[in-house]
């Protein structure tokens, strides 16, 4: 059974009719373009084919009442007075109906069931799926238009403000904005977007290591404030300013540390662009050579990956059928991602699981994933 038909049948037993609206937000996947969205740069993700999906109808009170069938877990608040108690889940649902109202807009209540295939804390942003499809969900149910850079935005703020996790804009973008069969490339800065399609014969494969070291806060601090002193020692807003030639030409000025830092993401920046070409041309070698690179930069200029995802990437790039891989995400655990020939990904997978549990001892999960739109009301 499709997560469609069950949050469906899940609904009509709870509720006793049929849901009025299905809407779905999926989570995502990064090809390329790590560590670059708070440096205002470029990144390169695309909205896979694991969603949080949410079979609701209106409610004429402005009481949202939700129950997560993952979690075996009710919420239920009022729409007059958001509150944060700290509720586990439901504390998104809360996040995106206070920065909506903050925002100036009139919600209607809800009433719904909730449940999703987005690994939790592997990386795929299913925090993002869940802001982005309850976004979805008051939007339906309040009339209001669909703005995905709008929503999106909203959605950051609520996981900065509400929740307290400080992520930049990518998640929450190409859960909202995602295009079927395209990556996304995102201006951080300004926030367009270009879709860009998939080279042909190619799949996207997602292999998790099935660790969960969590992005340590003192780390990603840590390399934030490096990454800005970097861009007011070169007089600039943001690295995304700090062209090649400028790095390269005063680089040696910089602390060992720092130059390394701002060596990544400058270069991640180029390389992002130049996958974005390498895609347009269906040059699937090419990207995965920059896939590559790009592990290798975050490995040992960013110091962002572990032992797991180095031996998981490995294991990937000893395989015939691919063209490169790389961490993916925040680091420290999580995921990789392989660029494959898409008629060897099903053998691919099952290679690389058991080269990894070889050399770790650890079972992971390996997913080849499709390329899906981004938050959508698929009923209603």
């Amino acid at each position: 059974m499709s997560l469609q038909e069950t949050v469906a049948e899940a609904f009509e037993r709870r509720f006793g009719a049929s849901p009025v609206l299905i809407v779905r937000a999926p989570g995502r996947v990064n090809l390329i373009g790590e560590h670059t969205d708070y440096n205002d740069g470029f990144v390169l993700p695309m909205a896979i084919d694991r969603a949080v999906w949410i079979a609701l109808r209106p409610r004429s009170d402005r009481r949202v009442v939700g129950h997560s069938l993952d979690l075996d877990q009710p919420v239920e608040f009022s729409l007059k007075s958001v509150r944060d108690e700290a509720a586990g889940w439901g504390e998104y649902l809360k996040g995106i109906a206070w920065a909506l109202q903050d925002e100036g807009y009139t919600l209607q209540g809800w009433e719904g069931v909730v449940a999703g295939d987005v690994p939790v804390g592997a990386g795929l942003s299913s925090s993002a799926a869940l802001e982005m499809a309850a976004a979805r969900a008051f939007a339906a149910t309040s009339d209001l238009p669909w703005d995905p850079a709008a929503m999106a935005k909203l959605g950051q703020r609520a996981e900065n403000e509400w929740v307290g996790v400080n992520c930049g804009i990518m998640d929450q973008m190409i859960s909202a904005a995602g295009v079927a069969g395209h990556a996304l490339l995102i201006d951080c800065r300004s926030l367009e977007t270009q879709p860009v399609p998939l080279p042909p014969g190619a799949a996207v494969v997602v292999l998790d290591t099935a660790t969960r070291r969590g992005l340590v806060d003192s780390a990603y601090n840590e390399r934030r404030a490096q990454c800005e002193a970097a861009a007011r020692f070169f007089g600039l807003p943001a690295l995304r300013d700090v062209s090649a030639g400028q790095f390269q030409a005063r680089a040696h000025e910089l602390d060992d540390v720092v130059r390394r830092r701002a060596r990544h993401v400058v270069t991640e920046d180029g390389r992002t662009l130049q996958a974005v070409e390498a895609m347009r041309r269906g040059d699937a070698v090419e990207m995965g050579r920059l896939m590559d690179e790009s592990h290798v930069s975050l490995r040992d200029d960013f110091e962002v990956s572990s032992d797991e995802l180095n031996g998981m990437v490995a294991c990937a790039q000893r395989q015939d059928a691919c063209y490169g891989a790389r961490m993916t995400g925040a680091g420290f655990g999580g995921c990789a991602v392989a660029l494959v020939r898409t008629q060897s990904a099903p053998a691919f997978a099952k290679q690389v699981a058991t080269c990894y549990h070889a050399a770790t001892g650890i079972t992971p999960s390996v997913y080849i994933c499709t390329a899906t739109n981004g938050a959508e009301v698929v009923k209603g």
